[in-house]
Parts: structure tokens; C-alpha cells; sequence
């Protein structure tokens, strides 16, 4: 009898039975509400703080600084004190609503401990940003808009250089693969692929979350791909290949850099938004701040929700393209079809197998389970078991 993908395909998403896959289902349909709820959440935040004249205060407070010093203060101090103020909306989201669902088994203390660093550090180097932005505003006249993309393409850039040196280590413990039939197997796939073996590392990712994961993360000599201890722990020899195939597959085909350029080029669009709407949306919230006064940083904040908000089918749809590339990648170097399928439904878990198309194109940053399974064992029925193709 023929092998047929799409019986195949079936056969594993209904592996999970109908009780895993109502749940799965429940929770990613509740998970693109609070997408929506917090760009809600972010216009109420702004409300509050145009009405309370928050940053008006403290601009007062800090007349005697300099532009720098006080512009760098009222966006870190927004940031921290609007942390403050959605504290129980994201306690709900992150913490609550994740425990409901199996999806974490990290202690409130240590969730709360952990986001207090989170807080930090984006209030440091998001005020620092912003400050960026708003020298831009003032130095480069009415086309700032076009300047902000290069300043968008070198903080994305130092981000993604310090954050598996320096941010990372803040919250989990990474250390190389131990020594054993996993780690031979991954070093023989990291040097097939040109990448150092000691790039490649394991993570205690269940002190966040149980959810089956890995990532690429890092450029140039940062650069290193992490395996949650989850899938370690929980995953078959050939499924962590498979899955180590996807994510040097990101490594190999650059995929980091097109996440530079294309976020680059959001941040000219967003901000060619913010010049033009402005005016609009600070006098709604009651604002008289002009975008280049940082006492409407709120605003500016809003801004960047709602666009965020607005943009996620195109963020998204890219992101689809470059997993696929990742996945096929995978299957064509690793030439483990059925490995990759397993560990792909290990992640329908916490993601709908099974979405509808305009659910998946608003909502998926990757393609649904279901779709990515199928192209797995339509490569399965191309290309019968046998050596993997050499890495290009």
C-alpha cells in the first residue's frame, strides 16, 4: 500500500485526543483575545497618565536637568511605573492564566523576580531607545521618521549581540549539551552546518514554562542555539536532531538578519504613523504634548501598541515563511520526517493544530502544526529513507 501524507498527517494530530485538542484550541483562541485586551489595557495605562499628568509632574520636578537626563528619565520612568500599574493584568496573562492551563509551574515569587529584571532592563535600554528617538526628532526636522530605521536596525542589532552574553544569563542557566549519544549526534550536525559545537546549548527552560521549545538566538561570535531542558527531557534522540536541524536551518539561512531588516523597516513606518497621528490621538487622551516632547511619551507608547497590534499579520506572515524555510531545511539535511512530526505535535500542546486560515494569518507566528506535519510527511512521501542531503 502507498504511503499517504494526508492519512498520515491525520493520524497524528488526532494522536492527541479530542480532550488535548479542545484544550489547545481554548487556550490559543483565548491567548489572540488578550492580544487584542492589551492594546486595550495599553489605552487605558495612557488614559490615566495624560489625565493624572504624570509625566507633567515629573518634567517639572526635573527642570533643572538637562534635555538628555530628563528625557532619558520620563520615558525609563514611564515604563517602570506603567509596569506597576498592569502588575495585576500581567500577573493574569503571564503568570494566572498559564498555571490554569499546564502551560508553567514557576512559582508567583519567582515569576514576580524575574519580571522585576524584565522591567529593568527594558525601562534601561527602552529609555535609552527612546531618547534615540526623540534626539532624532529634534536634530533631523520633519523627515526624523526616515533616520529612526537606521537607529531601530543598531539597537536591534547590540540586542541581539548582548542578549545571550548579558540578558539571557539573567534568567536561565545555559550550559553545553552533556556528553552522551545526544550531544555526539548534535556536534556531528552543528560542524555538517559550519557552526562551532560549543554554540550549542541546553537551558532550564522549565523554570519559566513546559512548553516544548529550542531557539537560535545571538550574531556573529554570540550566536548560539539553545534546546529547552523540556525537550531534552521529553524528546527522543532523532526528534532533538530534528529539531536542532530546524533551528541551525534559522542559524544557517540568516534568518536573524531579515529579522533586522524587517523590523527596520516597520520602525519607519511606525513612526512615519506617529509624525502624522500624533496630534490626533495625544489631544483624544487630552494631551497637549507635541510628539517631540517627551511628556507624551504615552502617547508615543500607544502608538507603538496599537501599530504592534495592527501589524501582526505581516510580522506574522514573514515569520511563517522563515519557519517553513526552517523546517524544510530540517527534513532535508536531517532526513527525519516522522521525528520532526513528533515533536512538532509535542507543541500543539499550547497551539491549535488545527486553526482556520484567517485565525492563522492574523494570529501564527508559525505555521499551524497541522500544516507544517503535512509538508513533513509529503517529504516523507518524496524522499523514502535513506542519507540526508549535505548541507548547502
Amino acid at each position: 500500500m502507498s504511503f499517504d501524507p494526508a492519512a498520515a498527517t491525520k493520524a497524528y494530530i488526532d494522536g492527541l485526543g479530542p480532550e488535548a485538542l479542545a484544550k489547545a484550541a481554548s487556550y490559543t483562541v483565548g491567548s489572540e483575545w488578550l492580544s487584542f485586551w492589551g492594546v486595550v489595557v495599553a489605552g487605558l495605562v495612557t488614559l490615566i497618565f495624560v489625565r493624572l499628568r504624570v509625566l507633567d509632574r515629573l518634567d517639572a520636578r526635573l527642570a533643572k536637568r538637562g534635555w538628555a537626563m530628563r528625557t532619558f528619565l520620563l520615558c525609563a520612568a514611564f515604563m517602570l511605573l506603567s509596569a506597576l500599574v498592569t502588575l495585576p493584568w500581567d500577573i493574569y496573562t503571564g503568570w494566572w492564566r498559564e498555571t490554569a492551563y499546564g502551560r508553567t509551574s514557576q512559582p508567583l515569587g519567582d515569576y514576580l523576580g524575574q519580571g522585576a529584571i524584565g522591567i529593568a532592563i527594558a525601562a534601561l535600554f527602552g529609555g535609552l531607545f527612546f531618547l534615540g528617538i526623540y534626539a532624532l526628532i529634534r536634530r533631523a526636522g520633519k523627515r526624523w521618521w526616515i533616520w529612526s530605521g537606521g537607529l531601530a536596525a543598531f539597537a536591534i542589532s547590540a540586542m541581539l549581540l548582548l542578549s545571550p552574553i548579558v540578558i539571557e544569563p539573567l534568567f536561565n542557566d545555559y550550559k553545553p549539551v552533556p556528553a552522551g549519544p545526544v550531544r555526539d549526534a548534535l556536534v556531528v550536525q552543528a560542524k555538517d552546518a559550519g557552526i562551532e559545537p560549543d554554540r550549542i546549548y541546553m537551558f532550564d527552560g522549565s523554570r519559566q514554562s513546559n512548553n516544548f521549545t529550542a531557539n537560535v538566538s545571538g550574531i556573529g561570535h554570540s550566536a548560539r542555539i539553545a534546546i529547552s531542558d523540556v525537550a531534552i527531557k521529553g524528546a527522543s534522540l532523532d526528534e532533538v536532531r530534528a529539531v536542532t536541524g530546524h533551528e541551525i536551518g534559522h542559524y544557517v539561512l540568516g534568518h536573524i538578519w531579515i529579522i533586522v531588516i524587517v523590523f527596520s523597516l516597520l520602525a519607519i513606518l511606525l513612526f512615519f504613523l506617529a509624525d502624522r497621528l500624533f496630534p490626533r490621538i495625544a489631544r483624544a487622551f487630552g494631551s497637549d504634548a507635541a510628539i517631540g516632547d517627551p511628556r507624551g511619551f504615552p502617547v508615543m507608547m500607544f502608538i507603538l501598541s496599537l501599530f504592534a497590534f495592527l501589524a501582526q499579520p505581516v510580522q506574522n506572515t514573514l515569520s511563517r515563511l522563515d519557519e517553513s524555510s526552517a523546517d524544510a531545511y530540517s527534513l532535508k539535511t536531517v532526513n527525519l520526517p516522522d521525528a520532526l512530526a513528533s515533536a512538532l505535535v509535542k507543541t500543539a500542546e499550547y497551539r491549535n493544530p488545527r486553526p482556520n486560515a484567517v485565525e492563522e494569518f492574523l494570529f501564527y507566528s508559525h505555521p499551524s502544526v497541522e500544516r507544517r506535519v503535512r509538508a513533513g510527511m509529503d517529504w516523507k512521501a518524496a524522499h523514502p529513507a535513506g542519507a540526508a542531503t549535505p548541507a548547502p
